[in-house]
Parts: structure tokens; C-alpha cells; sequence
């Protein structure tokens, strides 16, 4: 464990500008330490060769794309723009944007309507965007509709947690309704359907639906069975006797009477009603049958007067039985049109899939933040502004996106880079005791909270004679491509006095392990190699907490492919704990001010859970605090490094 975490430590660069020690030093944006002006010339020489062969084996191959596009290749260490888009760009031009133009209605009605059997995951994120995102700038209103038809498979827990996460996103929904509060009228309806001649009772099993619908491989003629000949008076009687209770399930449903011979499989006679053997969570035994969505979905479309119905793509050849259902029974018609969903590759969604997880323990439950559900990656620390901007860059097509999960969080990393305080933590402590700093402990240091960002404002610290540095900062032996701590080198302490240089340290006769340093300051070092964090030891309001740093649960994209099955290729690294880190004092009080940042649903002091405390700790992560925590123990969640790993990606 020791050899895991001091692996993990040492891959961590620093990121923040040193205290004002008199060292004019420089960034290396590359690794993100801060060296002298001399040691950032060799390197920048040498990553300039490197370059120049880079861009001369690229120069044939991009010369002609650049032509074809009208512009200039772009140079290797060309960066993209970080300022965030505009939050309303995928309602201004595109899909969405073509959309309201084809029906400009002045006032704008949508709907998201879950069906609450199952947590929401990242790809809901997106429709939750778009429904509420898309009546929100057109003036209008959006509901929050749950489709509530299938006893089966609701639960309570659903609802509530539909409802906390679209309030989390930063949506009001104009009216939270239930496809259940339209039984009364959506039997009414089915009735005159049948008086219509345009539904009948049907008997048949899977089986015969199948050979109706042209067989297994639809090489056979389509055909109505001979319900489909029954009289109205018939198929009316038959359906109150489904209504009342005589009709075991399977035993009867009523089929929407639509045309057998379109090519389009959503026309060919589909289910309306049901008979269901299950109390519903809201209408107890009031009914016995159940409308299907094809039969609900849009009569409450048009029974709230929703304008724009916007749906994903595989809805794309219901629109045709959406149509002609409105067309039969109601005098509102709402258009619906459908836009690509959303995926995450290396990510597994399913509810069925995930619920195994959960019962196997194979997770801690639904919100493991090692999981994609919303309800997880909020517990991780992922601030809902952050997801909203990265719907917002992908913006509304009719495709289907699978996207890297490197993707998403970099644009996490950049909106968190702009948002959050900054702090210093250290995951595997080893205590440094600095013997002639008596005239500096317990003085006060004044410490931003962002070096690009005054706004945010600034906090105290106290310095103190020992304090704490992260193992991987310290090495026994010295070398010279080393720039931080070892016998009789000197490095930097962030905002601290002076630099230390180490004289000598002790370790573990067991374990080999060192457990103290000890240093002077080296008032004679102007210009120090580089700056490392640090925390004060007990005494300077530092605080002890527990760091889980999280990893991909599977080794691979497809677990589900591995021989062996899916427990074979979990991921023993997937949460690693490091248990007794240390939080430096500024802590307190950026928990007493959170949410940090103030954004979506998180947008009042106080307003939002342990997860919206946030901070970047100094050349470690962005870090959240954990639901686990209490008064007495403070557990963090990593939400992404500081920077891309390039393996991954």
C-alpha cells in the first residue's frame, strides 16, 4: 500500500505561482513546476527539437487538410480557447435553433418526462438541458412529467430523486405532473378510440404477434388477426370486462387499429392498455389496467399543451403513431422532434446491469461515485455548472454521441480551474521539523485563495516549527534530476518563510519507511529549483482526513466481454484511499462558504450538499467533500486531476 501510494504521490506537479521569496522564477507549463530562469531555457531548447521533428513529419500530411479547410495548420503547442461558450449557443444556431423556427410559438411549452423506475444517469442530463434549457430561452415554461404507467417498476425513491437532480441542474419545473393524474381522461379517450372503430381487444400471444407482424425475420405477409373484425359494442364490452377486473394479464390487451401495411413498425396495431395485477403508488387498486407510453405519451403532450415534445432519436419512428393518435382523438397538436442522446463510452448505463452491482456489492450503491449515474457524479464532487457547459460544447444534432470519458473531464477540469479556491493538502504525510524556525511559529500567513482570480478573496494560515510534506517529496537519495527535497537540498515551501533544505531523517526499523525529516531554512537561496505544499502539524488548524482517490472500475471499456465475466476484470485500483492525509486551516472556512462555486442549483450559500464544498488541492486534484464526512472526520473525493492523463485519453 505504501509502495501504491508513494507510486500514485510522485506523479503530482505543481501548478501555482510561489510565494514573493525574492526568487524570480518561472512557469514550466509543461510539467508545472516553477524553475529558475536558466533550468526553463534548457528545457524549453530541448522540447523545441522535439517540436521542430514533430512538425516537419506532420508538415505533408497537414498541409493538404489545411488546404481543403481554408486555414493554416495548427502548430503543436497551439492551445484551445478555455473561455467558456456561451451558455445559450445550442439554442441559438443548430438543430435546436431550427426547431423552434420550424413552430415559433410565442408561448413555449416542453416537458421532460422520466419514467421513474430506475436513477438518472449522465445521457438524462442532456435531455434535462435541452427540455428545460430550450423553454427557458424562448421564454416558456417545461414540466416535469413522470410517466408513471408501469406499477411494476416504480418506486418512491425515484421520484424523489428525478425531482432533487433536475433542482440540481438548475431547473424549476413550471408543474410537476403525473401521467396518472390523466387515467380517468385517458380511458375516456381509449373508449372513444374503440367507438371510433380505431382500437379492439385482442387474445393473442407473443407468438401470434409475431407471424402478424411478418415473422421472425419479416419475410412472411403482415395480417390483422380476426379480433381486429370484432364490432365496437364487442371490443367496448370486452374492454370494461379489463376494466373491471375479469381478464387475467396477457390474457387481453386493447390494440390501437392503426395500418398493417405501412413499412413503419410503430404503426402496426400497437398496445394501448394492459391489464396489470399491481397497486399503483398513487391510485392503490383504483385500476386494474394501464395505459402503455405509446397510448399516453402524446395525449399528455397535448392535454398540457406542450408545443415542442423533444425526444431523443430512437423515438424517431413513434413520431408517425404520435401523430396519428393526436390526430384521432384531441384538437391540440404538439410537434415532436428528436435529437442524438447522449453516451459516455466505457461507462455502463443499464439499470439492470447497475442493479447487480448494487446487490452484489460490487459497488456501495447507486451513488458510488465510481459510477455515471447523476446521483453518483454528484456525490463525487462534479459541479452541475460544469456538466450543463459540457452539454452545452457538444451541442444538439440529430447523432448520437459516445463520447471519452477524458472528454467530459476536461471540461470539468477547465470549469472547475475557473471556479474553485485553492488549497493545500497532502495524501501520504511525513513530518518535517525545521529546528531554527522558533521566530516564525505560529505567525500568521495570508494566503489567496486563487493566484488568477482576486475576487475570491484570501485566508489566514498558521505557519508552524514542524510541519507536514508529502512523501513523494522527499527522497533518500539524491539525484540530479530531482528537484525537490533530499539530504542537503533545498526546496520551497508555498507562501512560506524561506526555503528549507534538509539535513537529516529517521525512518522505521520495521518498515523502512521515513517517518521525520529534519531541516533548516536556507536564508541564503534566493532562487529555490522548485515550491512543494506543506500543512501545518497540530496546533495551526490543520486538519487530519481521509482522501479517496478514484480510478476506472473496470481495466477494460467492455467488461461484459471478458472471459470470465464481468467480476474478472474489476479494477483493484479503482478507489484508492489514502487515510491519513492532512488539509491546511483554509479549509474551514471555505466549507463555511460553500457552495463554491455558486452555480445551477447550487446558487445560494448553503444551498447544496457536502459535495458542493470544492477545491483544488495544489499540485494533487480538484477534491470534494465526501456525504461519509462528519463533525469529527473529514472524507474527500478526487473528482479529476489537474491534468489529462494522456493513457487514458
Amino acid at each position: 500500500m505504501a509502495d501504491a501510494v508513494a507510486d500514485a504521490a510522485a506523479k503530482l506537479q505543481l501548478n501555482e505561482a510561489p510565494a514573493d521569496n525574492g526568487a524570480k522564477l518561472q512557469l514550466d507549463e509543461e510539467t508545472g513546476e516553477w524553475v529558475s530562469k536558466g533550468e526553463l531555457k534548457k528545457r524549453l531548447a530541448k522540447r523545441a527539437k522535439k517540436a521542430i521533428k514533430e512538425k516537419n513529419k506532420d508538415t505533408t500530411a497537414a498541409a493538404p487538410k489545411a488546404a481543403r479547410a481554408g486555414g493554416a495548420p495548427k502548430t503543436p503547442n497551439q492551445k484551445a480557447e478555455e473561455a467558456p461558450l456561451d451558455p445559450d449557443a445550442m439554442f441559438k444556431q443548430g438543430f435546436l435553433n431550427d426547431v423552434y423556427n420550424e413552430r415559433p410559438e410565442k408561448c413555449v411549452f416542453t416537458r421532460f418526462p422520466p419514467e421513474p423506475n430506475g436513477f438518472l444517469h449522465i445521457g438524462h442530463a442532456k435531455a434535462i438541458a435541452v427540455n428545460f434549457g430550450f423553454a427557458r430561452y424562448h421564454g416558456g415554461k417545461c414540466y416535469l412529467r413522470f410517466d408513471d404507467t408501469n406499477p411494476e417498476a416504480e418506486e418512491e425513491i425515484y421520484f424523489t430523486s428525478i425531482e432533487e437532480m433536475v433542482r440540481w441542474l438548475g431547473f424549476e419545473p413550471y408543474k410537476i405532473t403525473y401521467s396518472s393524474d390523466n387515467f380517468d381522461k385517458l380511458y375516456a379517450l381509449a373508449e372513444k378510440l374503440i367507438t371510433l372503430g380505431k382500437a379492439y381487444v385482442c387474445h393473442c400471444g407473443d407468438d401470434d404477434l409475431k407471424l402478424q407482424r411478418g415473422g421472425e425475420k419479416g419475410t412472411s405477409p403482415r395480417f390483422r388477426c380476426e379480433h381486429a373484425e370484432q364490432t365496437a359494442d364487442e371490443n367496448l364490452a370486452k374492454f370494461r370486462d379489463m376494466r373491471d377486473g375479469k381478464y387475467k394479464p396477457r390474457e387481453a390487451f386493447l390494440r390501437m387499429k392503426q395500418d398493417i401495411t405501412d413499412g413503419n413498425p410503430q404503426m402496426w396495431d400497437l398496445a394501448a392498455y394492459r391489464v396489470l395485477d399491481k397497486p399503483h403508488h398513487r391510485t392503490g387498486d383504483a385500476w386494474k389496467i394501464y395505459p402503455t407510453y405509446d397510448f399516453t405519451h402524446s395525449l399528455c403532450d397535448s392535454f398540457e399543451g406542450i408545443t415542442h415534445s423533444l425526444c431523443t432519436v430512437e423515438f424517431v419512428l413513434s413520431r408517425v403513431s404520435y401523430e396519428w393518435l393526436n390526430n384521432q382523438l384531441v384538437d391540440f397538436k404538439p410537434m415532436q422532434r428528436e435529437y442524438g442522446r447522449l453516451s459516455i463510452a466505457g461507462t455502463v448505463l443499464s439499470k439492470r446491469k447497475l442493479k447487480e452491482w448494487v446487490e452484489k456489492k460490487v459497488v456501495r450503491g447507486w451513488d458510488d461515485p465510481r459510477l455515471y449515474t447523476l446521483i453518483a457524479i454528484r456525490r463525487r464532487g462534479v459541479p452541475p455548472g460544469a456538466i450543463l457547459e459540457f452539454v452545452n460544447e457538444l451541442g444538439v444534432t440529430t447523432t448520437n454521441s459516445m463520447i471519452q470519458i477524458a472528454r467530459f473531464e476536461q471540461t470539468i477540469r477547465r470549469y472547475l480551474e475557473r471556479t474553485v479556491p485553492r488549497l493545500m493538502l497532502v495524501l501520504d504525510p511525513v513530518r518535517v521539523v525545521i529546528e531554527d524556525a522558533d521566530e516564525f511559529d505560529g505567525t500568521e500567513l495570508t494566503i489567496p485563495f486563487s493566484s488568477k482570480n482576486a475576487a475570491m478573496g484570501d485566508h489566514k494560515i498558521k505557519f508552524s516549527k514542524t510541519i507536514y510534506i508529502d512523501r513523494s517529496d522527499f527522497r533518500e537519495v539524491d539525484s540530479k534530476d530531482y528537484f525537490r527535497l533530499a539530504p542537503g537540498k533545498t526546496v520551497g515551501l508555498l507562501q512560506a518563510p524561506f526555503p528549507i533544505r534538509a539535513t537529516s531523517f529517521t525512518t522505521d526499523a520495521a518498515t523502512g519507511k521515513v517517518t521525520e525529516i529534519r531541516a533548516v531554512f536556507d536564508r541564503e537561496t534566493k532562487k529555490p529549483k522548485t515550491f512543494i505544499q506543506w500543512v501545518g502539524a497540530e496546533g495551526s488548524g490543520a486538519r487530519a482526513c481521509e482522501v479517496r482517490v478514484y480510478n476506472p472500475l473496470f481495466k477494460s471499456d467492455n467488461p461484459y466481454a471478458v472471459e470470465g465475466g464481468y467480476l474478472n476484470d474489476l479494477n483493484p485500483d479503482s478507489e484508492v484511499v489514502y487515510p491519513d492525509a492532512r488539509i491546511e486551516a483554509g479549509f474551514d472556512e471555505v466549507r463555511a462558504r460553500a457552495p463554491w462555486p455558486e452555480a445551477a442549483g447550487e446558487d445560494k450559500l448553503g444551498k447544496g450538499g457536502p459535495e458542493s464544498v470544492r477545491f483544488q488541492a495544489m499540485r494533487v486534484a480538484y477534491f470534494a467533500v465526501d456525504s461519509d464526512s462528519t463533525d469529527d472526520k473529514i472524507v474527500l473525493n478526487r473528482i479529476v486531476s489537474l491534468k489529462e492523463d494522456k493513457e487514458k485519453s
